[in-house]
């Protein structure tokens, strides 16, 4: 089979399967656009790919090929997808040489390599997904500005990311910054009839996670903005700088060990319609800040050790229960616990009949006990002294009793009236 002439070739969601024969490397040289995706098509993909040295977008998702990934690409490639594939192995570095490519997306293949930071030298890459392989490791701050300046969608979700968050690379996603609107609206279901009136502006299909389900966007507004870091190993704080890509619509950081506290800076995305920061182990309030959250359509915050009262007012009036669930010490609407004085202590209050509580006394039973051994000790003095030497007469009449000396002076008296009685008696 040869074609001359051929600049597109568009086999897509048909029932194509085996493998790419050898024939089909002599299509033309001029090829530029070749989609093969939603086929049934297996083997390892031709290296003969690589004789199409026009070629700008390759997609063939959603397939099963297998084996490692292909060296050698056109280097005016701009779109390459092979997304929903059985590909192993190690990224080939000659990736970075392609400088014109705008979306990568290898997502739900069985690729293990530490994350590709030789990539951020791709200047124009728009769309970066990892999801759903096995990349693993930290992904290091690096110490350099430019650092992907232009991508908009940044998904590695569903992998064995370790460490912090990479906070150099979401000081320096430049394009995520600018939320700029280019014309008509840019929320999700909108997006395949904006792109038909702005054709340039959009790129190809790609699967993101967005307002709790997972969507295909077939075409991609360059000014829809996301990052997903879900289901990792990440841990550590969420830094603040987050708070400075104002144009972002979907954040999910769910399903990692982060902790501390939600930044206030989140406040700052008045553009997000997607906040997903589930399972993790974020502590405190819920910032106030995040009622500025107009478009907000999507929010959960369950499982985690969050405390105190449910901001009001705005979005956070449309969200339901589990937006919040898993968190015991939250309180306020929509949940049924209602907040007291000190919400975040749920302690049960006092009983006002129990009028003897240690709380309304100020010295507590303390001093109390201290009397009473003060009192035994005493009285057993006391009681010691009157066994040696008798019952004092001050002792007696403290307590109401009469003097011994009365007692013995009347017995004398009766014994001198007894003795002269006595004594008549003998002289009759």
């Amino acid at each position: 089979m040869a074609v001359t002439s051929l600049s597109e070739l568009d086999l897509s969601f048909n029932l194509l399967n085996g493998d790419i024969p050898l024939a089909f490397c002599n299509i033309s040289s001029e090829l530029r656009i070749l989609n093969l995706g939603h086929n049934n098509l297996t083997g390892i993909i031709p290296q003969c790919l690589s004789n199409f040295s026009s070629l700008e977008s390759l997609d063939l998702q959603m397939n099963k090929f297998h084996g490692t990934f292909p060296s050698i690409l056109s280097k005016y490639i701009t779109i390459l997808n092979l997304n929903g594939n059985l590909l192993e192995g190690l990224l080939p570095k000659s990736l970075s040489h392609c400088k014109y490519l705008n979306v990568l997306n290898l997502g739900s293949n069985r690729l293990e390599d530490k994350f590709p930071d030789w990539l951020q030298t791709l200047q124009d890459l728009k769309v970066l997904v990892l999801r759903d392989n096995r990349f693993h490791g930290p992904i290091a701050n690096l110490k350099m500005k430019h650092l992907f300046p232009s991508l908009v969608i940044f998904d590695i979700s569903g992998n064995n990311f370790s460490g912090f968050l990479p906070k150099a690379y979401l000081q320096n996603y430049e394009a995520m910054k600018n939320a700029t609107q280019m014309g008509g609206d840019s929320s999700l279901p909108y997006m395949d009839i904006w792109c038909e009136n702005y054709e340039r502006l959009c790129t190809d299909s790609v699967t993101v996670t967005t307002k709790g389900i997972e969507l295909e966007l077939v075409r991609i507004p360059i000014f829809f903005v996301s990052i997903d870091l879900s289901r990792n190993k990440f841990e550590g704080e969420i830094p603040n700088a987050i708070g400075e890509l104002r144009a972002l619509k979907g954040l999910n950081l769910s399903h990692n060990r982060l902790v501390g506290q939600i930044p206030q800076s989140m406040g700052n995305l008045t553009n997000l319609e997607s906040l997903d920061l589930s399972s993790n182990m974020l502590i405190g309030v819920i910032p106030t800040e995040l009622t500025n959250l107009n478009s907000l359509e999507v929010l959960d915050l369950s499982n985690n050790h969050l405390v105190g009262e449910i901001p009001q007012g705005r979005q956070f009036n449309t969200f339901s229960n589990e937006s919040y669930e898993g968190n015991l010490r939250l309180c306020g609407f929509p949940l049924t616990e209602k907040c007291g004085p000190e919400p975040e202590q749920h302690h049960s209050p006092p009983s006002t009949n129990n009028i003897w509580s240690e709380e309304e006394f100020e010295f507590g039973w303390k001093p109390v006990a201290i009397g009473y051994g003060c009192g035994f000790a005493i009285g057993i003095g006391i009681g010691y002294l009157v066994f040696l030497i008798g019952k004092p007469r001050w002792l007696v009449m403290i307590f109401g009793g009469q003097p011994k000396r009365r007692v013995i002076r009347r017995r004398r008296n009766r014994d001198r009236r007894t003795n002269g009685s006595t004594q008549m008696v003998p002289m009759s």
